[in-house]
């Protein structure tokens, strides 16, 4: 039977907001738990009419679901700061007065030392390079992600 009605949807999340948030902490970091609980029940909100009769099953799988997107995303964030820690000392120091510092070329070739042109020349290189090394990260995961779901 669809859940339809706002004081449906009520009624599961009271029947399964505690044994949800007891799901979660066992298995998230505790500063994740909230947000964890709190995507799940929105993604059974958005899926009200789908959701089967014992909707329990069914959260749990969402939250795992959810931890486990979490945890991909964060280990493609820490292979993104592995890359960007063997760009080259020159290319992170143009990148950080250009992203970080948020200077004009001007501002960051004085700050280098060097001409506007020369600057805005290593700005463009070290793009290339940190793009580059980022494709091949995104290669690198969707390789391995493809042989871990084989």
């Amino acid at each position: 039977m669809p859940i339809a009605t706002e004081a449906q949807f009520t009624e599961v999340y009271r029947a399964h907001y505690e044994d949800v948030l007891r799901f979660v902490r066992r298995r998230a970091h505790p500063m994740n738990v909230d947000d964890v609980v709190g995507e799940t029940f929105l993604a059974a909100w958005r899926r009200r009419r789908e959701l089967p009769e014992d909707a329990r099953p069914w959260l749990f799988g969402t939250a795992r679901n959810l931890m486990l997107n979490a945890n991909r995303g964060m280990r493609r964030q820490s292979a993104l700061v592995v890359h960007i820690g063997r760009t080259p000392t020159a290319d992170q120091e143009v990148l950080a007065l250009h992203v970080w510092e948020d200077l004009t070329a001007k501002e960051a070739a004085r700050v280098l030392g060097c001409t506007r042109a020369s600057y805005s020349m290593r700005l463009t290189r070290a793009k290339r390079r940190l793009a580059g090394q980022l494709g091949q990260a995104g290669a690198t995961e969707s390789s391995a992600l493809s042989l871990s779901t084989r």
